[in-house]
C-alpha cells in the first residue's frame, strides 16, 4: 500500500523553514540536497541565483515524513503562498506508482510525466481536476 506525506515548496526560505520545522519537532533531516547538486546537461543549466535553494529536504516526524523544496527557474513566477504544497505519493511497486498516477491524472494535468529521475526514483507530477498538486515516486533500491 502506498504512503502518503506532505511536500511543501518555498520561494526561497525552505532551508530556513526547516531548520525551524526540526527545532519545533525534533529529529535529523534524512536528506538535504541544493540544486547545485543537480547534474546540468546540455538543455538545461542550473541559474546562478537557484544554485544554494534546497532542492529536496526529508524531516522524519512521526510515522511520517514532512518534505520540501525551494522554487526555482520557471516555476518561480507560478509560486503562490498558502497554495504551496503537493500531496507526496511514496508507491510500493512501479506497477503501483502506473495506476495511482494514471487515475490521478483523470481530468486532470500531468505537468511532469513518470520517468525514471536522475537521483533514482521513478517520479512525475499531476495537478488533479481540483487542482490539488501529487507527486508520485518510486524507489527500487528502496524495498
Amino acid at each position: 500500500m502506498a504512503t502518503i506525506n506532505t511536500y511543501l515548496n518555498f520561494n526561497g526560505n525552505c532551508e530556513k523553514a526547516f531548520t525551524f520545522y526540526k527545532s519545533v519537532f525534533g529529529g535529523e533531516f534524512t536528506f538535504l540536497s541544493h540544486f547545485s547538486n543537480m547534474p546540468e546537461s546540455d538543455d538545461y543549466k542550473v541559474p546562478e541565483s537557484d544554485k544554494n535553494k534546497v532542492m529536496h529536504v526529508a524531516l522524519p516526524i512521526g510515522s511520517t515524513v514532512l518534505m520540501g523544496s525551494d522554487t526555482g527557474g520557471d516555476w518561480a513566477p507560478t509560486f503562490v503562498q498558502g497554495n504551496n504544497f503537493s500531496v507526496s505519493i511514496t508507491a510500493d511497486s512501479k506497477e503501483e506508482a502506473d495506476k495511482l498516477f494514471g487515475l490521478l491524472a483523470t481530468g486532470g494535468k500531468i505537468t511532469t510525466p513518470l520517468h525514471l529521475s536522475f537521483w533514482g526514483d521513478y517520479f512525475g507530477m499531476i495537478t488533479d481536476q481540483f487542482g490539488i498538486n501529487w507527486m508520485m515516486s518510486f524507489n527500487e533500491q528502496a524495498r
